[in-house]
């Protein structure tokens, strides 16, 4: 699989997903994030954190993190829940809750920060991933996930 093909998406690995984030230039997945198959890429995307959760590194942290990704066809954004309580992760298409931690960027550094294609502190300091509510919550989100490496 050489191109990035979101109709094929749900067959692939986190790894095979990671590489191929990092090997499909951005505009293609800017392409891709903003057509009719970003809600079937977004869901899939958000459909693993439980599986990838660390529950053994999250300790006693209980949170709502909403991820507000950027560049929808109709020029919103979307918005999923990740909430972890008590050792587990759960995600939703409809949040729910107040927010610990809001995190807005786009879709192609969205793709790139959960294939791990690219640091969140950095896009933070950057000004391509804005964080609002606990920032050391934002700092130590990459930690609580066991994020592919392309």
């Amino acid at each position: 699989m050489t191109e990035f093909d979101p109709a094929t998406f749900a067959s692939v690995d986190p790894k095979q997903f990671a590489q191929l984030v990092k090997s499909t230039p951005d505009a293609q997945i800017a392409e891709v994030m903003s057509g009719d198959l970003r809600g079937k890429v977004l869901d899939e995307v958000f459909g693993r954190m439980p599986s990838m959760f660390r529950a053994d590194r999250a300790g006693s942290t209980n949170a709502v993190i909403h991820w507000n990704v950027t560049g929808r066809p109709d020029g919103g954004v979307d918005t999923y829940e990740v909430v972890i309580d008590n050792g587990t992760c759960t995600t939703s298409a409809t949040p729910q809750h107040d927010p610990k931690l809001a995190l807005t960027l786009g879709p192609v550094e969205f793709l790139k920060v959960v294939s791990g294609g690219a640091n969140p502190v950095m896009m933070f300091m950057t000004g391509k991933l804005k964080a609002k509510g606990d920032l050391g919550l934002a700092a130590n989100i990459s930690n609580l996930f066991d994020i592919p490496k392309a």
